[in-house]
């Protein structure tokens, strides 16, 4: 097997839920050795964060489906560093590493010395990552921020939902935690990124990531179609503000999403719905036009998509090449031809739970692609070996952490000698 990408790289992993275990998931996925932090009692926020469980076990020694969505191939040490001997042990770890990456409130690590500033007077080349809701700065800088939070007031929920004035046209979030998902994959980024100017400097840096700035960021098009018209956008359900037709349209027995992106899609589109004299029309000729008489255009697809099934529409749209697809439950995902080719679904097996189901990296590399290597961890399941091996602890100072509940191991009753 080819060698893994960032296999030389060692990351202390301080955070929790969401956007930092990510970016750390996808570091871990590409190689880099990713040591969790966690609390001895509690672990992860996430760990409890369900049903459903594995095996409907429940924590602590459980695993939620939510904490095994971001955090395979990471080892789990049960360390509680607001102790003296547990904060030793961390910063002796972290003197060993060549990032940390955590997400606690803005000056929450100082009192440990775990911020950067304490951190980088010992350690020039460490790379640090803080995630946090609003950045070390600003007069938002210490409020705690969750997604939800951050899609409300970034402007992304006022752009999401049906029209205002039609029936249910509450402001909606997104149904997955996407500033957070976006966060961690800015956040690896810019941690790839400092790795290759410490490589041609030598120094380190710290990174300052912020959900509230990548949320913003995120916004893309509908940002800059405000910065450009000085126009806010509004809520328009499944269509696009600047392409006409991209939205969801009615078939016979459901619904099919139509993406025309050119007007060469177009011509297509219409003769496949079997009204060629739409391509033709001086109001539907390009995109600005489809755009400007929208109201008029979409009754008109409409009255004739919904003749034909779903699948019929299917067939007929793959043979003239405009853009289509269903609207798939989360089973029939996993059932597309496409998804199983490309081998999105995976097992990972556990020591305790068995085989533990979940989603591929989508990033494809032909010399060193992503490896799955362990399952997501116990609570402490690594707890041992990191002492014994990495920080040369003896047996009877492990039986003492533990029993002093320092740290946590899976059976901890039971230490290597």
């Amino acid at each position: 097997m080819a060698q893994a990408a960032l296999d030389h790289l060692t990351v202390v992993d301080l955070t929790r839920v969401l956007a930092g275990p990510w970016a750390s998931q996808l570091l871990a996925d590409l190689g880099a050795e990713v040591i969790k932090i966690e609390h001895p009692v509690s672990g992860d926020d996430t760990r409890s964060w369900g049903p459903p469980f594995v095996n409907d076990k429940q924590p602590p020694d459980g695993l939620s489906a939510y904490f095994c969505s971001t955090n395979r191939n990471k080892k789990s040490f049960a360390l509680d560093f607001a102790s003296d001997r547990g904060l030793a042990l961390l910063l002796q770890l972290i003197g060993q590493a060549d990032i940390v990456i955590e997400n606690y409130k803005v000056g929450g690590l100082k009192k440990y010395g775990l911020d950067y500033q304490s951190l980088k007077k010992k350690h020039p080349a460490l790379i640090y990552c803080s995630i946090t809701g609003f950045g070390q700065t600003g007069p938002y800088a210490h409020r705690a921020g969750y997604d939800f939070i951050i899609q409300a007031m970034s402007g992304l929920m006022s752009v999401t939902g049906q029209p205002p004035g039609s029936a249910g046209d509450e402001p909606m979030k997104i149904g997955v935690a996407l500033t957070d998902i976006m966060t961690g994959l800015y956040a690896s980024t810019a941690i790839l990124a400092a790795v290759t100017h410490r490589e041609k400097t030598g120094a380190g840096q710290h990174i300052d990531m912020s959900l509230m700035d990548v949320s913003v960021a995120s916004m893309a098009n509908q940002a800059m179609n405000y910065l450009v018209s000085g126009t806010s956008p509004v809520r328009m359900g499944n269509a696009h503000p600047n392409i006409v037709p991209y939205q969801v349209f009615p078939t016979a027995d459901g619904h099919l999403i139509i993406a025309v992106g050119n007007d060469r899609q177009f011509k297509s589109l219409v003769e496949a719905l079997g009204d060629e004299s739409l391509a033709s029309d001086p109001q539907y000729l390009s995109n600005k036009d489809r755009v400007a008489n929208r109201q008029q255009l979409v009754p008109i697809l409409t009255a004739l998509t919904i003749k034909q099934s779903t699948a019929y529409w299917s067939n007929a749209l793959d043979k003239a090449q405009v853009p289509h697809g269903p609207i798939n439950t989360t089973e029939a995902v996993f059932d597309d031809p496409q998804v199983i080719a490309r081998q999105l679904a995976i097992e990972l097996e556990h020591p305790e739970h068995g085989k533990i189901p979940g989603v591929a990296s989508p990033v494809r590399m032909s010399e060193t692609p992503p490896t799955y290597n362990t399952a997501p961890p116990s609570l402490g399941e690594n707890t041992l070996e990191l002492l014994q091996k990495r920080l040369n602890v003896s047996s009877e100072d492990c039986t003492a952490l533990i029993e002093a509940g320092i740290c946590r191991v899976v059976q901890p009753g039971v230490v290597q000698s």
